[in-house]
């Protein structure tokens, strides 16, 4: 155990995570040069369009060190988004330290101070990493004050990369060697392995990610989940090399995998206690804090007949993703679908384009919504999600929305195009700080349902892109709230209803119609499309119809041919709208929850 190294690597998005891990791959060999690619842990697809790392991935290093000796290093690699800081969370528990990332030229962020705090909270030993020193914008000594000042490190410590050049790397291993405690455990203790994440083989069942505490574990051993006394027979284990390398055993203080044949998805949660069955640990792992789904949206098949594929997707996703939390949920206008709570709106597009992409599904999303706490006449207290959901607004005394408490660090010249975003928001400015001489820190309470819409990208769009935000929940506060409903040909739609601010809701139904009227085909007579708050319309649009045009052939004479033509028109119109159905595209659903891009 003297030899394991356990750590990840922790940062603000775009610091360089998956690039110094790639490096640091390089240069241990465990993967010839013509097998490598860039990113080369971001597996999925959607990883690499975007650029961003959505699931911790564990890779094990061998590296010789200047003393002679060879050691074992458990890297895991992190998302940095804010949306998947409970990937972090769940990396950092089996950890005994952590690489902190700082970009030379952007300085400490907002998810910086965030993923430090995270850290801290598991008492991991944290090595302070300045990368990106090639360059012409890099700051190292501005880097070095902000590493002292705002997040309380030795910045003597600091080892400077160029994870992208290949410069320092070396650096870093010996540094991971010699600054970072090697795990402790007693490997003749009975069987205690925490599970941090786990996903599907279509082959080979549910494949377990887990760390041993103490004890050891090998092909042939009965094995037991402690949450639910689930048992099963291990049929391989072995350590991640970015392909599976099968051991004989897993003792204390490593990290590897479990085959077991598991083949139901929801038998393994992260956080559970592995333990043999004959010789059971005395207590369970603290597993990890329960997530809180802050954003909800429903989800439907765009064909009826693929709920039954959307069911399986699910289940086999939830096991990637642990954060994510559904039900089920019917509505009049698209049948049959799952509510699903979500962690952001992030969070919320990357399912919708893994669902779309691995598991080969068409969806409709709903509206995204927020909880919001209603007080009945009579002193009950309903919490609600969904639009649906709403009760009659003469048994409402009163109506909470969510609040968090944001904190934007941006360099100071930008600081009124951040105030008005946020004071157009409902924001409320709690205060200011200089974290140096030009880079502020500003706190301001928001209204959930607010920020959950678009305020990232506004917030990336006025600041340049050096804007940097994190967040948490704070209470819930008394709020004005009304459902907006929109009508078709006077027909409500219910999976374009919204729970919306009065403030805002004419602005927002406007948003809507004007979106449907460019998505809705046109018909043989007149589509009225419009918002409305009850039986009050607060906002219109039409989409004009097609006309013939039957006066072609009246080349002159009297008016009353005309007029009897048009007539006849007119009557022929009346009874289609009768009897004629409206198709709402799929894009049509889509186009209202994207704001217009100015």
């Amino acid at each position: 155990m003297e030899n394991i190294r356990n750590f990840s690597i922790i940062a603000h998005i775009d610091h360089g995570k998956s690039t110094l891990s790639d490096r640091l791959i390089q240069t241990t060999d465990i993967v010839s040069d013509r097998d490598f690619q860039d990113q080369i842990l971001d597996s999925m697809d959607i990883e690499r369009e975007r650029g961003i790392t959505i699931k911790s991935q564990t890779v094990c290093l061998p590296y010789t060190a200047k003393d002679g000796q060879t050691y074992f290093l458990n890297l895991i690699d992190t998302p940095g988004h804010v949306d998947f800081s409970y990937e972090v969370s769940r990396a950092l528990a089996s950890c005994e330290g952590a690489l902190l990332l700082v970009d030379a030229s952007q300085g400490v962020e907002a998810q910086t101070l965030a993923n430090l705090y995270l850290a801290l909270e598991h008492d991991l030993e944290i090595i302070p990493v300045i990368n990106k020193i090639d360059l012409p914008s890099a700051d190292i000594e501005r880097v070095k004050n902000q590493i002292e000042d705002d997040l309380g490190l030795d910045p003597e410590t600091a080892i400077l990369v160029s994870a992208k050049e290949g410069t320092g790397i070396e650096d870093v291993l010996e540094g991971v060697v010699t600054h970072l405690p090697p795990p402790v455990g007693d490997t003749e203790a009975p069987l205690k392995a925490l599970i941090f994440d786990s996903h599907y083989d279509p082959f080979r069942g549910t494949v377990v990610h887990f760390r041993v505490y103490q004890g050891k574990i090998k092909a042939g051993d009965s094995i037991c989940f402690m949450s639910n006394n689930a048992t099963y027979k291990v049929e391989e284990v072995g350590i991640f090399q970015i392909v599976r390398v099968p051991q004989k055993t897993l003792s204390a203080g490593q990290v590897g995998y479990m085959i077991a044949g598991i083949k139901t998805v929801s038998d393994t949660r992260c956080g559970d206690t592995i333990t043999l069955k004959k010789q059971k640990c005395d207590t369970p792992m603290p597993g990890f804090m329960e997530t809180k789904p802050v954003v909800f949206s429903s989800i439907y098949p765009v064909a009826s007949d693929g709920y039954e594929d959307l069911v399986t997707a699910l289940e086999k996703l939830k096991l990637n993703d642990a954060s994510l939390i559904y039900e089920k949920d019917t509505s009049a206008a698209l049948g049959f679908g799952f509510r699903c709570g979500f962690l952001g709106l992030l969070h919320l597009e990357v399912v919708q384009e893994r669902l779309e992409r691995e598991y080969d599904l068409s969806l409709i999303l709903t509206a995204p919504s927020v909880q919001y706490e209603i007080v009945l006449n009579d002193g009950s207290l309903l919490i609600i999600d969904n639009p649906a959901l709403y009760p009659d607004p003469t048994m409402i005394s009163l109506t909470k929305e969510p609040f968090i408490r944001a904190a934007i660090i941006i360099p100071d010249h930008y600081m009124g195009a951040v105030m008005k975003l946020c004071l157009d928001r409902r924001g409320i400015n709690r205060n200011y700080q200089y974290l140096t001489n030009n880079r502020l820190e500003m706190i301001f309470e928001l209204p959930l349902a607010e920020v959950v819409y678009d305020f990232y990208d506004k917030l990336k769009s006025v600041t340049q892109g050096y804007g940097s935000f994190d967040y948490e929940i704070i209470d819930y506060r008394e709020t004005d709230l009304v459902k907006l409903d929109i009508l078709i040909n006077g027909e409500r739609v219910d999976a374009l209803s919204q729970l919306v601010h009065r403030d805002r809701s004419v602005e927002r139904a406007r948003h809507a119609c004007e979106k449907l009227r460019e998505e809705i085909p046109r018909q043989m007579f007149k589509i009225a499309i419009q918002g409305a708050i009850g039986g009050k319309i607060i906002a219109r649009k039409t989409v004009s119809p097609f006309r013939k045009d039957v006066t072609a052939k009246c080349y002159g004479g009297d008016i009353s041919r005309k007029r009897k033509l048009l007539e006849k028109q007119r009557k022929g119109k009346k009874r289609m709208k009768m009897v004629g159905k409206i198709m709402i595209p799929q894009s049509a659903f889509l186009s209202v929850l994207k704001t217009d891009k100015d």
